[in-house]
């Protein structure tokens, strides 16, 4: 057969479509063992409609249902009803604003018949992923522009902010991944690095006293300002060492101002040295930053202070500063969680013989805490297995990527691959409090309706778009 005329299943990418069906197995087996301790109903209709694994299996057949419907339907619908599919996503997300379901303090579900419930946000990543392909594979569409940049920008922001008020806070995060696609498409690097500091600066801010993190920026604005002095004597980097062990020593020993005083008057001093040789711009940009990072320094922990409701406090307190946090309050649920990753030591305990899983000590075992499961029962074998196969999944769907003719595709290719690794590099990170606990699933693999639907619909449609590459 002419490759180029290949589509449907004869072109379908087999290796992205096992993995999906491995993530999945291991999904439905590591949701059976979690409810495994509670003991299973006799009847198989309260089996299939009361237990967790009974529904998980009812998704998982609509998802193939699903997956069978993107691989069927004509490849180009997907780009011609980008837009229309988009405002759907947010049509959804404004009503259930409005007639949602409240479920632990988020109006974030339609309740539908039957117990069961859907999640609109999760549909809106795929949307939008959609909709940015569409805009960004047009002629007029430009991330070298100003004004492609901001369309860009505002596709994400609405979705971003619609899920912001239910609130969830931790979907809503998942959009920041598109930025992956416009750093692809060209968009200027230098927002990232702006963006990169100021968080750089907000994790300082909140990980050490104001005073500590500005003395900090004063030293590095001093190596900057010298790494531009032309042939610089090294005498010049050994002052700079003993200068700085100095500043450190003096605001150690609580003079703090003192400390803090002279650097500013040395940076200063610099600053005009830089000024007078016609270095304006270096003068300018340390300036610029020295007073932009301190004024973030004391808005962020006033922000933090007098803003941040007190659980939203604990959330950071527990990733920056476990030592300021109740071991059975708001630490509880990340201490029960590394304990049941750690002691499942190299090889595991055995799938259902989890003690942490069965006695429920570990919250949301089945959704936002199951790689807990994994860990405890498959040991780091089992965990790293799991690890590498979402490494495989991410790695093939970039190359995927990389070889689309169509634009359309390659974007919306890598929507797909930035939604995935944000959801599998918070999930992980939080469970071993690498990165605060935010609440979003292990795609394929956590307990979830709508979450299983919205991933199996990315990962159809991407199948579908690839299957036809040289139709273009």
């Amino acid at each position: 057969m002419n490759r180029r005329n290949q589509s449907g299943l004869a072109g379908i990418d087999w290796m992205v479509f096992s993995l999906y069906l491995s993530l999945i197995g291991v999904g439905w087996l590591m949701i059976y063992t979690v409810g495994h301790g509670d003991g299973y109903p006799q009847s198989r209709v309260d089996f299939i409609f009361e237990t967790t694994v009974g529904k998980q299996t009812i998704f998982i057949g609509v998802s193939a249902v699903l997956l069978l419907f993107t691989i069927v339907i004509d490849w180009k619908f997907w780009r011609t009803f980008a837009y229309l599919i988009y405002g759907a996503s947010i049509l959804s997300l404004i009503l259930v604003l409005i007639f949602g379901k409240n479920i632990n303090g988020a109006t974030s579900w339609f309740a539908l018949p039957g117990g069961f419930t859907l999640q609109p946000s999760e549909f809106a990543k795929f949307a939008t992923c959609l909709a940015l392909a569409a805009y960004l594979s047009t002629y007029s569409s430009s991330l070298r522009e100003f004004r492609s940049q901001i369309t860009a920008i505002l596709m994400m922001l609405v979705p971003m902010v619609l899920i912001f008020l239910q609130p969830d806070a931790g979907s809503a995060v998942v959009f920041l991944s598109f930025f992956i696609v416009l750093y692809r498409e060209g968009m200027p690097s230098m927002p990232y690095l702006f963006a990169l500091a100021l968080g750089t600066v907000f994790i300082l801010s909140l990980s050490f006293e104001p005073l500590s993190v500005i003395l900090g920026l004063l030293l590095s604005s001093l190596f900057v300002l010298l790494f531009n002095i032309k042939r610089m004597p090294i005498y010049y980097w050994l002052a700079l060492l003993v200068w700085g062990v100095l500043s450190i020593i003096a605001f150690r020993m609580e003079y703090e101002w003192y400390s803090i005083a002279a650097n500013v008057l040395l940076a200063l001093g610099l600053m005009l040295y830089h000024w007078n040789n016609r270095q304006q711009r270096i003068s300018f940009l340390v300036s610029t930053a020295l007073v932009l990072g301190s004024l973030q320094i004391f808005a962020t922990n006033f922000a933090f202070n007098n803003i941040l409701r007190p659980h939203h406090q604990d959330r950071i307190n527990v990733w920056l500063n476990p030592e300021k946090c109740d071991p059975q309050g708001s630490l509880y649920n990340v201490l029960q969680s590394k304990m049941a990753i750690g002691s499942g030591g190299l090889m595991g305990k055995g799938f259902t013989n989890g003690t942490m899983t069965k006695l429920n000590y570990v919250p949301e075992q089945s959704t936002d805490f199951i790689f807990c499961t994994i860990g405890e029962e498959q040991g780091f074998v089992g965990s790293f297995a799991i690890v590498v196969l979402f490494l495989l999944l991410l790695l093939r769907i970039v190359t995927i990527a990389e070889r689309q003719r169509s634009t359309f595709s390659r974007q919306y290719a890598y929507g797909v691959a930035g939604v995935l690794f944000i959801h599998f590099f918070i999930n992980i990170g939080m469970t071993m409090n690498l990165i605060p606990t935010i609440g979003i699933p292990l795609p394929f693999i956590s307990y979830g309706g709508s979450s299983l639907l919205g991933f199996t619909l990315m990962i159809g449609v991407l199948l579908k778009l690839d299957s036809h590459r040289y139709s273009v």
